[in-house]
């Protein structure tokens, strides 16, 4: 689950995305607050998945760094 980029977890606003980085991205939905499954990359004012390079239709809040799951 996502925290805020103030809590603990090393999130950071979505404003300081850096480009052509795998990123975890967090987002508010109409299922609530939670990061996206797949790395994530931005792409001019775009997000795409990082793996597809398909465009990713969300408004993300935060990101950080992708990590793979374990």
């Amino acid at each position: 689950m996502c925290q805020g980029p103030d809590q603990r977890g090393g999130w950071l606003p979505i404003s300081l995305a850096p480009p052509d980085s795998d990123l975890e991205i967090c987002v508010i939905d109409h299922e609530g607050v939670h990061s996206l499954v797949f790395p994530c990359r931005k792409a001019g004012v775009e997000w795409v998945n990082a793996a597809s390079g398909g465009i990713v239709e969300v408004h993300p809040t935060h990101w950080r760094s992708w990590r793979a799951p374990a």
